[in-house]
């Protein structure tokens, strides 16, 4: 199996953006028009045997039950670090292969993997989840309001 890495996150003062590798900038033709895009990357600041080995975690989040397996989160600690993030994207530097976005939820020099663009028919409207978390934001620009520090143990 081969997984190319086609650019990375860049976080300099607060700003955020992706930057393709020049291979890879051709990719974006055509991408203007997407308010926001699916960023696939290799959390590489988790990837260690015990870091994939975390199939359980001890109360990740204050709500949540005592204990809650990997696929039941969103933790960078998997079997294969490989998280999903749907972006905003503010501008797009074609000739650069540059993404630029207000916020990431990776680390800087993150490697992205794949860009996919967000369809509003991705949303689901019947959407359940447990209890213990049905509180948190429906949407994502609900999301970007709420205050995520105190829902989680870490």
């Amino acid at each position: 199996m081969v997984i190319n890495v086609i650019g990375h996150v860049h976080i300099n003062d607060g700003a955020f953006n992706i930057q393709l590798k020049e291979e890879y900038r051709a990719g974006l033709i055509n991408i203007n028009g997407f308010s926001h895009l699916q960023m696939i990357w290799w959390a590489n600041k988790c990837d260690t045997p015990n870091d994939r080995n975390r199939l359980i975690n001890q109360r990740p989040y204050t709500t949540g039950p005592e204990k809650i397996g990997v696929f039941a989160t969103r933790s960078q600690f998997r079997p294969n670090p490989i998280l999903l993030t749907v972006i905003n994207v503010t501008e797009i530097d074609f000739e650069k292969g540059i993404i630029y976005t207000p916020y990431l939820d990776a680390e800087n020099k993150t490697p992205v993997l794949d860009i996919k663009p967000y369809h509003r028919n991705e949303r689901v409207e019947e959407c359940d989840t447990p209890q213990w978390c049905k509180h948190w934001p429906s949407s994502y620009e609900e999301s970007s309001r709420f205050n995520w520090s105190e829902e989680f143990n870490f």
